[in-house]
């Protein structure tokens, strides 16, 4: 193989060369020199064997001129060794962007801010020119709060936070919001620090809510809460408080970690409570005004930052299951008792209904037992009737009271709510708020039922038989139409003579009423009932087996004793 031609042994060294340049510079930044500048254009030798043509507003800031000048060195993007007019293809915009994200990258990984410069707005936030990289500025991202004039921010250099990257798609997003919280958070901490619990400050009122107000102290809010504005009862902070009011306030509290601040007015001025048991003794009769109303009682306002309570059952003698509302009323004056004084727990309990006096009292005074009284039927219960009385009290007649030969459930059915009745007054306990009625006592507590023709239960009652049957007698009570019955069972106490064929029609017996229905006229009686009350009787009359005398002598002295009085 013969040698090489010389001159195509060079031609193929500086083929070779020029690939060379070709393949490692391109798409990578170069120095070049500036060596003219031609209107808006800067000619720059990159050391290729052509010129390249750049832009003269690539150099400069946008809206800015340019103060590039011949002899400048420069970093640019090689695009193109040689395009079709024989230029090398250069770039200082993708150069300066190519620099920016190798820094950017590194100040992301780092978390460090970066400085940059708000120059357009698109859809959804704003364009950020970080030194020649675009980044996207969202608009949640602008400010702390909302912001409707970004105007003032544009063409500005200032800080920003790097939240995302991604180089592949060429992707930037920032925030300038993350700046100023972070800003903020070191002067809360700072102004913090500053702060003592019992320090007195001065504050501006920010805002108002239901429960209390915040007051900004400087940089950091503090939260004056409803309950610690005043002494007295505030219903809402506006009462007090209007925004933008200068307000002086007490650190009651502060969180060093969290940052919260608790702050109070009512601190400022002495506490009402601390001489309260003095001025308010027992049973002292004091004015005040309904400041809240509530299921369980009344609060009233007796001064400012003073409040007591009317229990709902110290508000009324005979209202008892009512609402407190329809008592009382919001902001209505009314004089009260004051009961108990609490000041530890700072309560103060009060009485309305002792203004008035005792109802039970009163009618104890008009009605004494025995006194008949008309009334309205309220109720109809399982124990017996509810009637309306004067001075606007019940009284009760118990079932047993109804009645005297009926059992008091049968006896109540006669009875209807909103009838008219008479009763008698057994009794008044005005201690337990109760009146005892009887029905039954307007015939007389000893009255047997001669002049009506009826009898009661426990009378003793003669009577006449008519019939003997194998289960007793059947028999009429002397002077009356009353048909009466007495079962076997009821002929003796002894078994022996619980026989109905040892008595005769005609016969008269003596018998104790065990139960009388007054619509039937029917009685059952028991001979058995009368001979065991009776022995009862002379027991406790003559003695007992204790004192040495017999059964049977302790009976026959109390025949001889009746014998000897009918005689």
């Amino acid at each position: 193989m013969s040698e090489m031609n010389p001159s195509m042994e060079d031609f193929a060294a500086l083929l070779d060369e020029s690939f060379a340049a070709q393949s490692i510079q391109e798409g990578t930044v170069v120095e070049g020199i500036v060596t003219g500048i031609e209107k808006d254009m800067a000619i720059i030798d990159a050391g290729l064997k052509v010129e390249g043509r750049v832009a003269l507003k690539e150099f400069s800031l946008p809206g800015q001129p340019s103060t590039l000048k011949v002899g400048d060195t420069v970093e640019v993007y090689l695009e193109r060794v040689e395009n079709a007019m024989g230029e090398a293809v250069l770039s200082r915009d993708k150069a300066r962007r190519e620099e920016s994200w190798i820094k950017l990258e590194k100040k992301f990984e780092a978390e460090e801010k970066v400085e940059g410069q708000i120059f357009n707005q698109v859809k959804g936030g704003f364009t950020v020119d970080l030194d020649g990289a675009t980044a996207f500025l969202p608009r949640s991202q602008v400010d702390i709060r909302p912001v409707r004039d970004v105007t003032p921010l544009m063409n500005t250099p200032q800080p920003f936070q790097i939240l995302k990257m991604d180089r592949r798609r060429g992707n930037i997003v920032v925030s300038r919001r993350a700046i100023l919280e972070e800003t903020r958070a070191e002067q809360r901490s700072e102004i913090v620090q500053n702060l003592e619990e019992g320090q007195i400050v001065e504050g501006v009122v920010k805002n108002i809510t239901d429960y209390g107000a915040f007051v900004d102290l400087g940089g950091i809010d503090g939260l004056l809460h409803v309950t610690d504005m005043a002494w007295r009862r505030v219903n809402h902070p506006t009462e007090i408080l209007q925004i933008g009011e200068t307000v002086k306030v007490q650190i009651i509290r502060v969180n060093q970690e969290t940052h919260r601040i608790s702050l109070g007015m009512k601190q400022l001025e002495s506490d009402p409570w601390d001489s309260i048991g003095a001025k308010y003794p027992n049973d002292t009769k004091v004015n005040g005004r309904i400041t809240n109303i509530t299921d369980y009682g009344a609060f009233v306002e007796l001064e400012p930052g003073i409040e007591g309570l009317i229990h709902v059952s110290e508000m009324s003698w005979t209202k008892k299951n009512v609402h407190p509302g329809k008592i009382v009323a919001t902001s209505q004056e009314v004089e009260v008792i004051v009961l108990e004084v609490d000041p530890g727990k700072r309560r103060i309990s009060l009485g309305l209904k002792q203004n008035l006096s005792n109802p039970w009292d009163t009618f104890a005074d008009q009605y004494p037992a025995g006194t008949v009284v008309e009334g309205e039927v309220k109720n109809k219960t399982e124990f017996g009737l509810f009637i309306g009385l004067d001075g606007d009290v019940d009284g009760m007649v118990h079932l047993s009271d109804l009645d005297w030969s009926r059992s008091g459930e049968e006896a109540i059915e006669d009875f209807n709510k909103g009838d008219m009745v008479k009763a008698v007054v057994l009794d008044v306990d005005v201690d337990k708020e109760r009146i005892s009625l009887g029905i039954k006592q307007l015939d007389g507590a000893d009255n047997a039922g001669a002049d009506t023709g009826e009898i009661r239960r426990n009378a003793i009652v003669t009577t006449e038989v008519m019939k003997v049957t194998d289960g007793g007698l059947e028999t009429r009570i002397v002077d009356t139409d009353i048909e009466a019955f007495i079962r076997r069972g009821d002929l003796s106490r002894d078994r022996d003579e619980q026989r109905p064929e040892r008595f005769s029609v005609g016969q008269k017996i003596d018998a104790r009423v065990t139960q009388y229905d007054r619509k039937t006229r029917k009685a059952n009686l028991s001979v058995k009932a009368l001979e065991i009350a009776e022995e009862k009787e002379a027991v406790a009359q003559f003695g007992s087996s204790d004192s040495g005398a017999s059964l049977g002598d302790i009976l026959g002295a109390a025949l001889k004793d009746r014998d000897g009085s009918d005689s």
